[in-house]
């Protein structure tokens, strides 16, 4: 079983561990604009990057937005989407507050299938039941290029290898 760390102590991760060089699942998320349907993984024809983080209302999470908003306009046409346990109702209010326009804030609520696809639903601790903080990135064939489960779920992730991974 995958773990991660919180403030220290260990914590499981729940569902199928994906690993570089596998195909990324495909999984529907809802986006938190409007509340469409979202679909993540995949082959969809162009790179993505979906950043996964526990919840927007924390200082971390909302950083790490922040940072890759910015640097999602240099990207191209690259999919970025984050993703959250968060309801689309919050991620949007997060979006029109931050003004977060070059990138899909999207969740996971409903059923929790992209955090069991992707191995990264906190099993056990304070934070049971949202996802740790992780990157995958997808290419156009939809296999995964790159993949960091953040050590410590209280950190920042590698912004470098991430970006690099999808240039």
């Amino acid at each position: 079983m995958a773990t991660t760390m919180l403030k220290g102590n260990t914590v499981n991760l729940a569902g199928n561990e994906v690993n570089v060089g596998d195909k990324a699942p495909e999984v529907t998320v809802v986006n938190s604009n409007g509340l469409a349907d979202k679909v993540v993984g995949g082959a969809s024809g162009k790179k993505q990057l979906i950043v996964v983080v526990p919840s927007l209302d924390t200082p971390v999470c909302a950083t790490e937005t922040r940072n890759f908003n910015k640097q999602a306009a240099e990207l191209g046409d690259i999919d970025l989407t984050i993703v959250s346990m968060d309801l689309p109702f919050a991620g949007g209010r997060f979006c029109s507050t931050e003004g977060i326009e070059n990138l899909t804030v999207a969740s996971d609520f409903r059923n929790k299938d992209f955090a069991n696809a992707y191995g990264v639903l906190i099993a056990d601790g304070p934070l049971a039941g949202v996802t740790c903080r992780a990157i995958f990135a997808v290419d156009a064939d939809g296999t995964v290029t790159y993949k960091e489960i953040v050590p410590e779920i209280t950190e920042e992730p590698n912004y470098d290898a991430a970006l690099a991974a999808v240039k």
